[in-house]
Protein backbone atom coordinates (compact mmCIF):
# COMPACT_ATOMS: atom_id res chain seq x y z
CA UNK A 1 0.00 0.00 0.00
CA UNK A 2 1.32 3.45 -0.94
CA UNK A 3 1.48 6.20 1.68
CA UNK A 4 -1.06 8.37 -0.17
CA UNK A 5 -3.71 5.66 0.21
CA UNK A 6 -3.75 6.34 3.98
CA UNK A 7 -4.58 10.03 3.54
CA UNK A 8 -8.42 9.76 3.40
CA UNK A 9 -8.46 7.84 6.70
CA UNK A 10 -6.05 10.36 8.24
CA UNK A 11 -8.19 13.32 7.20
CA UNK A 12 -11.16 11.84 9.05
CA UNK A 13 -9.38 10.78 12.24
CA UNK A 14 -7.06 13.75 12.58
CA UNK A 15 -9.90 16.21 11.99
CA UNK A 16 -11.64 14.64 14.99
CA UNK A 17 -8.40 14.92 16.97
CA UNK A 18 -7.98 18.55 15.93
CA UNK A 19 -11.45 19.29 17.28
CA UNK A 20 -10.50 17.82 20.67
CA UNK A 21 -7.38 19.98 20.92
CA UNK A 22 -9.20 23.13 19.78
CA UNK A 23 -11.63 22.65 22.69
CA UNK A 24 -8.84 23.08 25.26
CA UNK A 25 -6.95 25.89 23.50
CA UNK A 26 -7.61 29.61 23.66
CA UNK A 27 -9.30 31.35 20.74
CA UNK A 28 -6.21 32.31 18.73
CA UNK A 29 -4.52 28.97 19.33
CA UNK A 30 -7.65 27.11 18.24
CA UNK A 31 -7.91 29.25 15.11
CA UNK A 32 -4.27 28.61 14.23
CA UNK A 33 -4.50 24.85 14.80
CA UNK A 34 -7.78 24.54 12.88
CA UNK A 35 -6.49 26.42 9.84
CA UNK A 36 -3.17 24.56 9.82
CA UNK A 37 -4.92 21.21 9.98
CA UNK A 38 -7.52 22.13 7.34
CA UNK A 39 -4.71 23.19 5.02
CA UNK A 40 -2.94 19.87 5.61
CA UNK A 41 -6.21 18.00 4.97
CA UNK A 42 -6.70 19.93 1.73
CA UNK A 43 -3.19 19.02 0.57
CA UNK A 44 -3.74 15.34 1.45
CA UNK A 45 -7.09 15.36 -0.39
CA UNK A 46 -5.45 16.95 -3.43
CA UNK A 47 -2.67 14.34 -3.41
CA UNK A 48 -5.32 11.60 -3.14
CA UNK A 49 -7.12 13.09 -6.14
CA UNK A 50 -3.91 13.14 -8.18
CA UNK A 51 -3.26 9.51 -7.17
CA UNK A 52 -6.72 8.33 -8.27
CA UNK A 53 -6.44 10.28 -11.53
CA UNK A 54 -3.08 8.60 -12.17
CA UNK A 55 -4.24 5.06 -11.38
CA UNK A 56 -7.67 5.44 -12.97
CA UNK A 57 -9.25 3.15 -10.39
CA UNK A 58 -10.71 3.21 -6.90
CA UNK A 59 -9.45 1.38 -3.82
CA UNK A 60 -11.00 0.17 -0.57
CA UNK A 61 -9.31 0.93 2.74
CA UNK A 62 -10.28 -1.44 5.56
CA UNK A 63 -10.01 -0.15 9.13
CA UNK A 64 -9.03 -3.04 11.38
CA UNK A 65 -9.37 -6.71 10.45
CA UNK A 66 -13.12 -7.07 10.89
CA UNK A 67 -14.85 -8.37 7.79
CA UNK A 68 -18.49 -7.99 6.73
CA UNK A 69 -21.09 -7.54 8.12
CA UNK A 70 -19.36 -5.55 10.89
CA UNK A 71 -16.33 -4.31 9.01
CA UNK A 72 -15.60 -0.62 8.59
CA UNK A 73 -14.29 0.52 5.23
CA UNK A 74 -13.79 3.63 3.18
CA UNK A 75 -13.89 3.65 -0.60
CA UNK A 76 -11.76 6.15 -2.52
CA UNK A 77 -12.09 7.01 -6.20
CA UNK A 78 -11.79 10.11 -8.38
CA UNK A 79 -15.23 11.43 -7.42
CA UNK A 80 -14.70 11.01 -3.68
CA UNK A 81 -11.22 12.59 -3.79
CA UNK A 82 -12.48 15.50 -5.91
CA UNK A 83 -15.35 16.25 -3.52
CA UNK A 84 -13.03 16.01 -0.50
CA UNK A 85 -10.61 18.46 -2.12
CA UNK A 86 -13.36 20.94 -3.00
CA UNK A 87 -15.06 20.69 0.41
CA UNK A 88 -11.85 21.14 2.43
CA UNK A 89 -10.81 24.11 0.28
CA UNK A 90 -14.23 25.75 0.65
CA UNK A 91 -14.16 25.18 4.41
CA UNK A 92 -10.82 27.03 4.68
CA UNK A 93 -12.04 29.93 2.56
CA UNK A 94 -15.35 30.18 4.43
CA UNK A 95 -13.56 30.43 7.77
CA UNK A 96 -11.03 32.94 6.47
CA UNK A 97 -13.66 35.11 4.78
CA UNK A 98 -15.79 35.40 7.92
CA UNK A 99 -12.98 35.31 10.48
CA UNK A 100 -13.55 38.85 11.73
CA UNK A 101 -17.26 38.12 12.20
CA UNK A 102 -16.49 34.95 14.16
CA UNK A 103 -14.52 36.98 16.69
CA UNK A 104 -17.15 39.76 16.75
CA UNK A 105 -20.32 37.65 16.88
CA UNK A 106 -19.31 34.80 19.19
CA UNK A 107 -18.72 35.24 22.93
CA UNK A 108 -14.97 35.48 23.55
CA UNK A 109 -14.95 32.43 25.85
CA UNK A 110 -16.74 30.34 23.16
CA UNK A 111 -14.62 31.18 20.11
CA UNK A 112 -12.38 28.14 20.51
CA UNK A 113 -15.51 25.99 20.42
CA UNK A 114 -16.36 27.44 17.02
CA UNK A 115 -13.14 25.97 15.62
CA UNK A 116 -13.81 22.74 17.50
CA UNK A 117 -17.14 22.40 15.72
CA UNK A 118 -15.63 23.39 12.36
CA UNK A 119 -13.07 20.58 12.73
CA UNK A 120 -15.71 18.03 13.73
CA UNK A 121 -17.90 19.14 10.84
CA UNK A 122 -15.04 18.72 8.37
CA UNK A 123 -14.36 15.26 9.77
CA UNK A 124 -17.99 14.29 9.25
CA UNK A 125 -17.97 15.59 5.67
CA UNK A 126 -14.85 13.57 4.88
CA UNK A 127 -16.49 10.49 6.38
CA UNK A 128 -19.75 10.96 4.47
CA UNK A 129 -17.80 11.29 1.22
CA UNK A 130 -15.56 8.27 1.78
CA UNK A 131 -17.49 5.80 3.96
CA UNK A 132 -18.43 2.39 2.61
CA UNK A 133 -20.47 1.50 5.70
CA UNK A 134 -24.05 2.58 6.40
CA UNK A 135 -23.82 2.68 10.18
CA UNK A 136 -20.65 4.78 10.04
CA UNK A 137 -22.55 7.08 7.70
CA UNK A 138 -25.28 7.44 10.36
CA UNK A 139 -22.74 8.20 13.11
CA UNK A 140 -21.17 10.98 11.07
CA UNK A 141 -24.56 12.28 9.94
CA UNK A 142 -25.25 12.90 13.64
CA UNK A 143 -21.83 14.50 14.19
CA UNK A 144 -22.55 16.69 11.17
CA UNK A 145 -25.94 17.68 12.60
CA UNK A 146 -24.63 18.58 16.05
CA UNK A 147 -21.61 20.47 14.73
CA UNK A 148 -23.60 22.49 12.18
CA UNK A 149 -26.27 23.39 14.76
CA UNK A 150 -23.52 24.52 17.13
CA UNK A 151 -21.96 26.72 14.43
CA UNK A 152 -25.29 28.49 14.01
CA UNK A 153 -25.99 28.76 17.75
CA UNK A 154 -22.57 30.14 18.73
CA UNK A 155 -23.57 33.61 17.55
CA UNK A 156 -25.54 33.50 20.80
CA UNK A 157 -28.58 35.73 20.28
CA UNK A 158 -32.25 35.08 20.92
CA UNK A 159 -33.04 34.70 17.22
CA UNK A 160 -30.12 32.34 16.79
CA UNK A 161 -31.29 30.07 19.60
CA UNK A 162 -34.79 29.86 18.13
CA UNK A 163 -33.42 29.20 14.63
CA UNK A 164 -31.06 26.53 15.95
CA UNK A 165 -33.88 24.80 17.82
CA UNK A 166 -35.96 24.60 14.63
CA UNK A 167 -32.91 23.40 12.72
CA UNK A 168 -32.16 20.73 15.32
CA UNK A 169 -35.76 19.45 15.46
CA UNK A 170 -35.95 19.09 11.66
CA UNK A 171 -32.48 17.53 11.49
CA UNK A 172 -33.29 14.99 14.19
CA UNK A 173 -36.49 14.07 12.37
CA UNK A 174 -34.44 13.40 9.24
CA UNK A 175 -31.82 11.47 11.23
CA UNK A 176 -34.49 9.31 12.85
CA UNK A 177 -35.97 8.34 9.48
CA UNK A 178 -32.48 7.60 8.15
CA UNK A 179 -31.70 5.36 11.14
CA UNK A 180 -35.00 3.50 10.75
CA UNK A 181 -34.05 2.83 7.15
CA UNK A 182 -30.66 1.42 8.19
CA UNK A 183 -32.17 -0.79 10.91
CA UNK A 184 -34.83 -2.18 8.59
CA UNK A 185 -32.34 -2.80 5.80
CA UNK A 186 -29.97 -4.58 8.20
CA UNK A 187 -32.82 -6.74 9.48
CA UNK A 188 -33.48 -8.19 6.00
CA UNK A 189 -29.91 -8.27 4.63
CA UNK A 190 -27.73 -8.82 7.70
CA UNK A 191 -25.11 -6.47 6.22
CA UNK A 192 -23.82 -2.96 6.86
CA UNK A 193 -21.14 -2.58 4.17
CA UNK A 194 -22.47 -1.23 0.89
CA UNK A 195 -21.27 -3.91 -1.53
CA UNK A 196 -22.58 -6.87 0.53
CA UNK A 197 -25.86 -5.00 1.07
CA UNK A 198 -26.14 -4.41 -2.70
CA UNK A 199 -25.61 -8.13 -3.39
CA UNK A 200 -28.30 -9.09 -0.87
CA UNK A 201 -30.71 -6.47 -2.18
CA UNK A 202 -30.31 -7.76 -5.73
CA UNK A 203 -30.92 -11.33 -4.54
CA UNK A 204 -34.02 -10.31 -2.57
CA UNK A 205 -35.29 -8.27 -5.51
CA UNK A 206 -34.79 -11.17 -7.94
CA UNK A 207 -36.63 -13.55 -5.61
CA UNK A 208 -39.51 -11.11 -5.13
CA UNK A 209 -39.35 -11.32 -1.33
CA UNK A 210 -39.47 -8.31 1.00
CA UNK A 211 -40.64 -6.06 -1.84
CA UNK A 212 -42.78 -3.91 0.49
CA UNK A 213 -40.00 -3.50 3.11
CA UNK A 214 -37.60 -2.45 0.34
CA UNK A 215 -40.08 0.19 -0.80
CA UNK A 216 -40.44 1.48 2.76
CA UNK A 217 -36.65 1.51 3.24
CA UNK A 218 -36.08 3.54 0.08
CA UNK A 219 -38.79 5.95 1.22
CA UNK A 220 -37.22 6.33 4.68
CA UNK A 221 -33.79 7.09 3.22
CA UNK A 222 -35.20 9.50 0.65
CA UNK A 223 -37.42 11.49 3.01
CA UNK A 224 -34.91 11.49 5.87
CA UNK A 225 -32.06 12.87 3.76
CA UNK A 226 -34.38 15.23 1.85
CA UNK A 227 -35.39 16.78 5.21
CA UNK A 228 -31.75 17.18 6.21
CA UNK A 229 -30.74 18.70 2.86
CA UNK A 230 -33.62 21.23 2.94
CA UNK A 231 -35.45 19.96 -0.14
CA UNK A 232 -38.81 21.70 -0.57
CA UNK A 233 -41.17 21.42 1.35
CA UNK A 234 -38.76 20.55 4.20
CA UNK A 235 -36.84 23.82 3.86
CA UNK A 236 -38.58 26.09 6.39
CA UNK A 237 -35.72 25.93 8.91
CA UNK A 238 -33.08 27.07 6.44
CA UNK A 239 -33.83 30.81 6.01
CA UNK A 240 -33.99 31.36 9.78
CA UNK A 241 -30.72 29.51 10.35
CA UNK A 242 -28.95 31.49 7.62
CA UNK A 243 -30.47 34.78 8.62
CA UNK A 244 -29.30 34.61 12.22
CA UNK A 245 -25.90 32.89 11.86
CA UNK A 246 -22.53 34.54 11.42
CA UNK A 247 -21.36 34.77 7.81
CA UNK A 248 -18.89 31.85 8.01
CA UNK A 249 -21.60 29.59 9.43
CA UNK A 250 -24.02 30.54 6.65
CA UNK A 251 -21.34 29.89 4.04
CA UNK A 252 -20.48 26.48 5.50
CA UNK A 253 -24.10 25.45 6.01
CA UNK A 254 -25.18 26.31 2.47
CA UNK A 255 -22.02 25.38 0.60
CA UNK A 256 -21.07 22.16 2.38
CA UNK A 257 -23.44 20.74 5.00
CA UNK A 258 -26.48 20.30 2.75
CA UNK A 259 -24.32 18.62 0.08
CA UNK A 260 -22.94 16.01 2.50
CA UNK A 261 -26.41 14.52 3.00
CA UNK A 262 -27.11 14.50 -0.75
CA UNK A 263 -23.87 12.62 -1.38
CA UNK A 264 -24.98 9.93 1.09
CA UNK A 265 -28.34 9.66 -0.71
CA UNK A 266 -26.60 9.28 -4.07
CA UNK A 267 -24.42 6.50 -2.64
CA UNK A 268 -27.45 4.67 -1.27
CA UNK A 269 -29.36 4.96 -4.54
CA UNK A 270 -26.64 3.89 -6.91
CA UNK A 271 -24.29 1.71 -4.86
CA UNK A 272 -26.88 -0.19 -2.81
CA UNK A 273 -30.18 -0.30 -4.70
CA UNK A 274 -29.11 0.39 -8.26
CA UNK A 275 -30.83 2.38 -10.98
CA UNK A 276 -33.26 -0.40 -11.97
CA UNK A 277 -34.78 -0.72 -8.49
CA UNK A 278 -34.93 3.04 -7.99
CA UNK A 279 -36.74 3.47 -11.31
CA UNK A 280 -39.14 0.60 -10.59
CA UNK A 281 -40.01 2.03 -7.17
CA UNK A 282 -40.53 5.44 -8.83
CA UNK A 283 -38.88 7.26 -5.94
CA UNK A 284 -36.82 9.32 -8.39
CA UNK A 285 -40.09 10.63 -9.85
CA UNK A 286 -40.96 12.18 -6.49
CA UNK A 287 -37.48 13.68 -6.12
CA UNK A 288 -37.76 15.09 -9.65
CA UNK A 289 -41.12 16.71 -8.88
CA UNK A 290 -40.00 18.16 -5.53
CA UNK A 291 -36.79 19.36 -7.16
CA UNK A 292 -38.80 21.19 -9.84
CA UNK A 293 -41.05 22.75 -7.19
CA UNK A 294 -37.99 23.76 -5.13
CA UNK A 295 -36.45 25.51 -8.13
CA UNK A 296 -39.56 27.62 -8.60
CA UNK A 297 -40.78 28.23 -5.05
CA UNK A 298 -37.27 28.79 -3.69
CA UNK A 299 -36.78 31.53 -6.27
CA UNK A 300 -40.23 33.00 -5.54
CA UNK A 301 -39.34 33.04 -1.85
CA UNK A 302 -36.10 34.88 -2.60
CA UNK A 303 -38.00 37.40 -4.72
CA UNK A 304 -40.04 38.49 -1.67
CA UNK A 305 -37.12 39.04 0.71
CA UNK A 306 -35.98 42.40 2.07
CA UNK A 307 -33.01 40.85 3.91
CA UNK A 308 -29.95 39.91 1.85
CA UNK A 309 -29.07 36.79 3.88
CA UNK A 310 -32.62 35.43 3.72
CA UNK A 311 -32.59 36.10 -0.01
CA UNK A 312 -29.45 33.97 -0.32
CA UNK A 313 -31.01 31.29 1.88
CA UNK A 314 -34.09 30.96 -0.32
CA UNK A 315 -31.79 30.94 -3.33
CA UNK A 316 -30.06 27.92 -1.77
CA UNK A 317 -33.42 26.13 -1.60
CA UNK A 318 -33.76 26.64 -5.36
CA UNK A 319 -30.18 25.50 -5.99
CA UNK A 320 -30.74 22.29 -4.00
CA UNK A 321 -33.73 21.73 -6.27
CA UNK A 322 -31.40 21.67 -9.30
CA UNK A 323 -29.43 18.83 -7.71
CA UNK A 324 -32.55 16.75 -7.08
CA UNK A 325 -33.82 17.35 -10.61
CA UNK A 326 -30.51 15.96 -11.92
CA UNK A 327 -30.87 12.90 -9.67
CA UNK A 328 -34.51 12.50 -10.68
CA UNK A 329 -33.67 12.33 -14.39
CA UNK A 330 -32.52 8.72 -13.84
CA UNK A 331 -29.56 8.96 -16.20
CA UNK A 332 -25.79 9.20 -16.21
CA UNK A 333 -26.07 12.69 -17.72
CA UNK A 334 -28.50 13.77 -15.00
CA UNK A 335 -26.22 12.51 -12.24
CA UNK A 336 -23.29 14.30 -13.90
CA UNK A 337 -25.31 17.53 -13.82
CA UNK A 338 -26.19 16.95 -10.14
CA UNK A 339 -22.53 16.50 -9.14
CA UNK A 340 -21.48 19.51 -11.22
CA UNK A 341 -24.12 21.54 -9.35
CA UNK A 342 -22.76 20.30 -6.00
CA UNK A 343 -19.30 21.59 -6.96
CA UNK A 344 -20.51 24.82 -8.61
CA UNK A 345 -22.79 25.73 -5.69
CA UNK A 346 -20.05 24.91 -3.17
CA UNK A 347 -17.73 27.51 -4.72
CA UNK A 348 -20.47 30.10 -5.38
CA UNK A 349 -22.87 30.38 -2.45
CA UNK A 350 -20.18 30.72 0.29
CA UNK A 351 -18.71 33.61 -1.73
CA UNK A 352 -22.12 35.31 -1.73
CA UNK A 353 -22.54 34.90 2.03
CA UNK A 354 -19.01 36.10 2.76
CA UNK A 355 -19.47 39.19 0.58
CA UNK A 356 -22.88 39.80 2.21
CA UNK A 357 -21.04 39.76 5.54
CA UNK A 358 -18.73 42.43 4.12
CA UNK A 359 -21.76 44.54 3.17
CA UNK A 360 -23.05 44.28 6.72
CA UNK A 361 -19.72 45.58 8.04
CA UNK A 362 -20.02 48.78 6.00
CA UNK A 363 -23.76 49.16 6.71
CA UNK A 364 -23.79 49.35 10.50
CA UNK A 365 -24.27 45.60 10.87
CA UNK A 366 -27.60 45.67 9.03
CA UNK A 367 -28.55 43.14 6.36
CA UNK A 368 -31.76 44.93 5.31
CA UNK A 369 -31.87 45.89 1.63
CA UNK A 370 -32.35 49.64 2.22
CA UNK A 371 -29.32 49.75 4.52
CA UNK A 372 -26.97 47.91 2.15
CA UNK A 373 -27.75 50.35 -0.68
CA UNK A 374 -24.37 51.43 -2.04
CA UNK A 375 -22.51 48.75 -0.04
CA UNK A 376 -20.83 47.51 -3.22
CA UNK A 377 -19.13 50.91 -3.52
CA UNK A 378 -18.18 51.04 0.15
CA UNK A 379 -16.80 47.49 -0.12
CA UNK A 380 -15.65 47.20 -3.77
CA UNK A 381 -14.09 43.76 -3.37
CA UNK A 382 -17.26 42.40 -1.80
CA UNK A 383 -19.28 44.06 -4.56
CA UNK A 384 -17.23 42.30 -7.25
CA UNK A 385 -17.54 38.95 -5.45
CA UNK A 386 -21.30 39.34 -5.01
CA UNK A 387 -21.63 40.24 -8.69
CA UNK A 388 -19.66 37.15 -9.75
CA UNK A 389 -21.79 34.94 -7.48
CA UNK A 390 -25.05 36.49 -8.65
CA UNK A 391 -24.17 36.19 -12.35
CA UNK A 392 -23.05 32.62 -11.77
CA UNK A 393 -26.35 31.71 -10.09
CA UNK A 394 -28.33 33.31 -12.91
CA UNK A 395 -26.34 31.21 -15.39
CA UNK A 396 -24.37 33.78 -17.36
CA UNK A 397 -21.67 32.19 -19.60
CA UNK A 398 -18.09 31.98 -18.29
CA UNK A 399 -19.33 31.55 -14.71
CA UNK A 400 -19.65 28.27 -12.79
CA UNK A 401 -23.45 28.29 -12.68
CA UNK A 402 -23.67 28.39 -16.47
CA UNK A 403 -21.84 25.06 -16.72
CA UNK A 404 -24.31 23.45 -14.33
CA UNK A 405 -27.35 24.74 -16.24
CA UNK A 406 -25.79 23.65 -19.52
CA UNK A 407 -25.19 20.14 -18.17
CA UNK A 408 -28.70 19.93 -16.68
CA UNK A 409 -30.30 21.16 -19.90
CA UNK A 410 -28.33 18.58 -21.91
CA UNK A 411 -29.39 15.83 -19.50
CA UNK A 412 -33.03 16.92 -19.75
CA UNK A 413 -32.92 16.83 -23.56
CA UNK A 414 -31.61 13.25 -23.40
CA UNK A 415 -34.46 12.15 -21.11
CA UNK A 416 -38.01 11.05 -21.94
CA UNK A 417 -40.29 13.63 -23.58
CA UNK A 418 -42.62 14.58 -20.65
CA UNK A 419 -39.72 14.90 -18.23
CA UNK A 420 -37.68 16.81 -20.80
CA UNK A 421 -40.40 19.41 -21.34
CA UNK A 422 -41.05 19.88 -17.61
CA UNK A 423 -37.33 20.19 -16.80
CA UNK A 424 -36.61 22.66 -19.63
CA UNK A 425 -39.55 24.88 -18.69
CA UNK A 426 -38.52 24.81 -15.01
CA UNK A 427 -34.90 25.65 -15.80
CA UNK A 428 -35.96 28.58 -17.98
CA UNK A 429 -38.47 29.88 -15.40
CA UNK A 430 -36.05 29.47 -12.50
CA UNK A 431 -33.32 31.28 -14.45
CA UNK A 432 -35.72 34.16 -15.12
CA UNK A 433 -36.65 34.33 -11.43
CA UNK A 434 -32.95 34.22 -10.47
CA UNK A 435 -32.39 37.27 -12.64
CA UNK A 436 -35.45 39.05 -11.19
CA UNK A 437 -34.08 39.01 -7.64
CA UNK A 438 -30.32 39.16 -8.24
CA UNK A 439 -30.19 41.97 -10.79
CA UNK A 440 -32.20 44.42 -8.61
CA UNK A 441 -29.96 43.46 -5.68
CA UNK A 442 -26.86 44.25 -7.76
CA UNK A 443 -28.40 47.55 -8.78
CA UNK A 444 -29.14 48.30 -5.12
CA UNK A 445 -25.62 47.62 -3.81
CA UNK A 446 -24.03 49.83 -6.49
CA UNK A 447 -26.50 52.71 -6.22
CA UNK A 448 -25.91 55.86 -4.17
CA UNK A 449 -28.72 57.36 -2.10
CA UNK A 450 -28.72 61.02 -1.14
CA UNK A 451 -29.75 60.17 2.41
CA UNK A 452 -27.23 57.32 2.72
CA UNK A 453 -26.13 57.44 6.37
CA UNK A 454 -23.23 55.04 5.69
CA UNK A 455 -21.76 56.84 2.66
CA UNK A 456 -18.61 57.82 4.56
CA UNK A 457 -17.96 54.29 5.81
CA UNK A 458 -15.24 52.44 3.94
CA UNK A 459 -14.21 48.79 4.17
CA UNK A 460 -11.05 48.00 6.12
CA UNK A 461 -9.80 44.84 4.53
CA UNK A 462 -8.16 42.07 6.52
CA UNK A 463 -5.89 39.71 4.63
CA UNK A 464 -8.14 36.73 5.40
CA UNK A 465 -11.15 38.37 3.76
CA UNK A 466 -9.16 39.45 0.69
CA UNK A 467 -7.60 35.99 0.24
CA UNK A 468 -10.95 34.20 0.58
CA UNK A 469 -12.89 36.50 -1.74
CA UNK A 470 -10.22 36.67 -4.45
CA UNK A 471 -9.80 32.89 -4.39
CA UNK A 472 -13.55 32.31 -4.63
CA UNK A 473 -13.75 34.68 -7.62
CA UNK A 474 -10.84 32.91 -9.32
CA UNK A 475 -12.36 29.47 -8.69
CA UNK A 476 -15.72 30.49 -10.09
CA UNK A 477 -14.31 32.06 -13.23
CA UNK A 478 -11.87 29.19 -13.75
CA UNK A 479 -14.61 26.60 -13.44
CA UNK A 480 -16.84 28.58 -15.77
CA UNK A 481 -14.14 29.00 -18.41
CA UNK A 482 -12.20 25.72 -18.16
CA UNK A 483 -14.82 23.30 -16.86
CA UNK A 484 -13.92 20.42 -19.17
CA UNK A 485 -11.22 19.15 -16.82
CA UNK A 486 -13.49 19.08 -13.75
CA UNK A 487 -16.47 17.70 -15.70
CA UNK A 488 -14.21 15.03 -17.19
CA UNK A 489 -12.96 14.04 -13.75
CA UNK A 490 -16.53 13.84 -12.43
CA UNK A 491 -17.50 11.70 -15.41
CA UNK A 492 -14.58 9.33 -14.76
CA UNK A 493 -15.51 9.25 -11.09
CA UNK A 494 -19.10 8.28 -11.90
CA UNK A 495 -17.76 5.38 -13.98
CA UNK A 496 -15.89 4.15 -10.87
CA UNK A 497 -19.10 4.75 -8.93
CA UNK A 498 -20.77 2.01 -10.93
CA UNK A 499 -22.76 4.29 -13.26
Amino acid sequence: MELVQNFPFLTIVLSLTCGVFCAVLKAKGARRLCLIWLTAAFVMSLLTLLYTLRTGDYYVYMMGKWSAPWGNEIRVGILEALLATVFSGVMILSLLGGMEHIFQDCPSQKINLYFTMASLLMSSLFALIYTNDLFTAYVFVEINTIASCALVMLKYSGKTLVATTRYLVMSLLGSGLFLLGIVTLYSITGQLLMEPIAAEVQRIWAEGTYSLPLTVIIGLFSVGLAVKSALFPFHSWLPEAHGSATSSSSAILSGLVLKGYIIVLIKIFYRIFGLQIIMTEKVSNFLFVFGIVAMIFGSLGALRQKDVKRLLAYSSVAQVGYIYVGIGLNSRAGMLAAIVQIVAHAITKPMLFISAGGFMEVSGGSKAMPDITGAGKRDPLGGIAFSVGALSTVGIPFFAGFIMKLQLTSAAVESSTPRMVIALIAIALSTLLNALYYIPTLYNIFTNRQDDKFQDVKAHYRWEYVLAVVTFIALNLSFGSFSQHVVGAINDGLAMFGM
